[in-house]
């Protein structure tokens, strides 16, 4: 398989490939939608790239690997030797690489899934004709539908919620896989329709309002998200190496926060008992998935290589590295001041984004899907804030799901997704990611809290209450 090569400069691919002086022919060409080809001489520059006009304006004689977004130039170079295609330089569509091309027809009737008994977004959404279209596609990483799918498959529901039942192997999985991944992000996130509509992003935390709650039912307040390094493979599929560039080019910049940021990182693989006996005792410490959600998607592959948690002296701010996504960033206290956590971690999020990009790397976002995770839950803002808060009256009350429903809010035990409330104590936290910027999303949960407070404070003193009509969903 031949490949062309551009750069701003083709002579640059002489020294970056080592090749012999006399050999003057690019090596590989890296295309984009728009189209862009970009720049791997330096390949740590992801955003620097060369515009370089149409495709009619390449050699005919180079083959072209194309790609929905930057990514990895080694990963390119060890998935060609996997039967990813390529296109012809007069190729217009978005195409893709395929797995096995040849038995198409075929594959799509023999291997599709039996889901008649789940009850996952996945399944509510594939169907034979889907399957059969996307089936023997692939990423240019290698990724394809049947790993995107295979924890929907081997899980069919969930006792708690209705989980997604998929996950993306990479950048380029939301693009090549949007058959199936756009249904389901629209089933997920209430109507966000990510093939017309656009993902807002806000973290100017100074728009909050209110944001104190009432500590006497209110016992700690947490804003999380997540956030993945463009051009390395997602947890689902990355490769040791990829997994350990992760966690080096996050605590290099992690090393550079300062003031109350600033802190220190541990490797799960190198802790001493002292200090994980007090990342338990302070419940920081996540460890290897059990899950069986996580488990199937593969995230617990090689535990516990170049995992690892950061966080500040004061304990209020923290970094989860190649758990569920490259990073979890997370700001955290006891207590009801929402609005302090959240600015801390608006602050904290943009320091890190600027230390990252300083060394050369940028986080995954398009402007339809906001930020780019490993589960299309956790699109668009990625963020979850949540209360761990006390309702024994209001929590037996048969409106309450009814309520939390029209506030857009979703419940879990204090212990995740897998646990059941004890003690009447609950995680309430925002249900949508996609399609309301973090300063919304925050405030929607604010508001939505404060009114259970009041639901429960009504109910202590026997009166009443109603279930509230369902807030907006986008904005008009």
């Amino acid at each position: 398989m031949e490949f062309a090569f551009f750069t701003a400069d083709e002579r640059q691919a002489d020294s970056f490939l080592k090749l012999p002086p006399s050999t003057q022919e690019p090596f590989l060409a890296v295309t984009a939608s728009s189209p862009v080809f970009f720049d791997l001489k330096y390949p740590k520059r992801r955003s620097a790239i060369c515009k370089l006009g149409p495709y009619s304006r390449l050699r005919p004689q180079f083959s072209i690997v194309r790609v929905g977004a930057p990514c990895c130039l080694n990963a390119l170079k060890r998935k060609s030797q996997a039967g990813i295609s390529v296109l012809t330089n007069g190729d217009k569509k978005a195409g893709v690489g395929t797995a096995d091309s040849g038995a198409r027809s075929h594959r799509g009737i023999a291997e599709y899934p039996d889901l008649r008994k789940h009850n996952n977004c996945m399944a509510s959404n594939l169907t034979p004709a889907i399957y059969a279209h996307l089936c023997d596609k692939a990423t240019p990483n290698g990724w394809t539908l049947d790993q995107c799918i295979q924890t929907g498959v081997d899980n069919p529901g969930h006792p708690f919620i209705k989980t997604v039942g998929m996950v993306a192997g990479d950048e380029e999985s939301y693009e090549v896989f949007a058959g199936i991944f756009d249904p389901v992000i629209e089933e997920r996130h209430n109507g966000y329709n990510p093939r017309v509509m656009k993902h807002p992003t806000d973290l100017e935390a100074s728009k909050i309002k209110a944001g104190h709650f009432d500590e006497r039912y209110v016992l700690s307040s947490r804003v999380r998200t997540g956030r993945s390094i463009r051009g390395l493979s997602l947890p689902p599929a990355c490769t040791r190496a990829e997994r350990r560039e992760v966690e080096k080019v996050t605590t290099e910049a992690l090393s550079g926060l300062t003031a109350d940021l600033a802190g220190k990182y541990y490797r799960l693989s190198e802790m001493t008992e002292k200090e994980q006996q007090q990342l338990i005792d302070d419940h920081f410490l996540f460890d290897k998935p059990v899950s069986p959600l996580l488990t199937a998607a593969g995230m617990a592959r090689d535990w516990p290589d170049a995992r690892g948690i950061w966080h500040n002296h004061e304990k209020t701010f923290l970094i989860w590295v190649n758990e569920e996504d490259h990073t979890r960033i997370i700001s955290m206290e006891k207590g009801g001041n929402m609005k302090r956590v959240f600015e801390r971690f608006c602050r904290g999020l943009k320091e890190v984004e600027r230390l990252i990009q300083e060394r050369g790397w940028e986080f995954m976002w398009n402007e339809r899907l906001g930020y780019i995770l490993t589960c299309p839950s956790n699109l668009g803002t990625g963020l979850r804030a949540g209360v761990h808060i006390k309702l024994p009256l209001l929590s037996k009350d048969s409106r309450f799901s009814k309520i939390l429903e029209n506030l857009r809010l979703q419940k879990r035990g204090t212990g995740g997704v897998d646990t059941a409330a004890t003690g009447s104590i609950f995680d309430i936290s925002n249900l949508d990611r996609l399609g309301k910027s973090e300063v919304e999303l925050v405030q929607l949960v604010i508001d939505g809290v404060n009114y259970l407070i009041d639901c429960e404070k009504r109910l202590e003193r026997g009166q009443d209450i109603r279930i509230p009509p369902p807030v907006p969903q986008f904005r008009s």
